[in-house]
């Protein structure tokens, strides 16, 4: 006769992964749900949607997005006036690929802007999320126009002892160079005549470059050497890179 004792882990481990099967059917279930009580926000199993309030799964579903080329287009569709063209291949190190011809992000026109999807979907979350909020706070209006010096660009890296030799993350489209915003009131707001001020308008680009650190993976403005005196330069790559 078997001893019952020697039944009891195996009884014990079937009972765990029956109620953890059910666990993860029910969980499932109430994600997915057309009347589950689980705000979209929240969800990770509803895509991103950049007016949603920032929750611990913002980032995660960003990602998700930007991992999936027409996932991202259908993301930023809902935010920004932009084409889908096809990729861009000029040579093996420049070319963009999932690119879009963006031409306005949330509440703010842009000048247009070749570059990729991305790129376009960070743009769109660093306006709704960091942008507007900080220029209402600070500068108590509304953002109309972003100005940029570009985004594609086949070229080396610079550095102020000359070209790296590498190749920028402009020549796939991978970055992005912000100069300044104009206001709903008129007023320009640049980094090359307002960095180094005290004012408001001075401290709104430190809050620009400060949440532009949470959308992009690598931010470099004034701070970081003279060549960025005059813009951002924002990027889809890097490892968080905020100076």
């Amino acid at each position: 006769m078997s001893d019952p004792r020697k039944r009891r882990p195996f009884v014990f481990w079937a009972a765990f992964l029956l109620f953890g099967v059910l666990f993860y059917w029910g969980a499932k279930q109430a994600l997915i749900h057309p009347e589950t009580p689980i705000p979209t926000a929240w969800n990770p199993l509803v895509p991103l949607s950049v007016q949603d309030p920032v929750t611990p799964v913002t980032q995660w579903k960003l990602t998700q997005a930007i991992a999936d080329p027409a996932l991202c287009r259908e993301v930023l569709s809902n935010t920004a006036v932009f084409e889908a063209r096809s990729d861009r291949i000029d040579t093996e190190q420049c070319h963009i690929r999932n690119r879009v011809l963006l031409s306005s992000v949330g509440n703010a026109d842009i000048s247009m802007l070749e570059t990729r999807c991305a790129i376009a979907l960070r743009l769109a979350m660093w306006e709704h999320h960091g942008l507007q909020p900080a220029a209402r706070a600070l500068l108590g209006a509304e953002i109309s126009r972003i100005v940029h010096i570009g985004s594609y660009n086949c070229r080396p890296i610079r550095t102020t002892s000359g070209s790296t030799g590498r190749m920028s993350t402009h020549a796939t489209a991978d970055a992005v160079d912000i100069a300044g915003v104009i206001l709903s009131d008129g007023r320009r707001i640049s980094l090359l005549s307002d960095w180094e001020g005290e004012d408001a308008s001075a401290a709104f680009l430190r809050e620009a470059q400060a949440t532009s650190c949470i959308w992009f993976k690598t931010s470099l403005g004034p701070e970081f050497n003279r060549l960025h005196a005059d813009h951002f330069h924002l990027q889809n790559t890097g490892w968080g890179t905020c100076r």
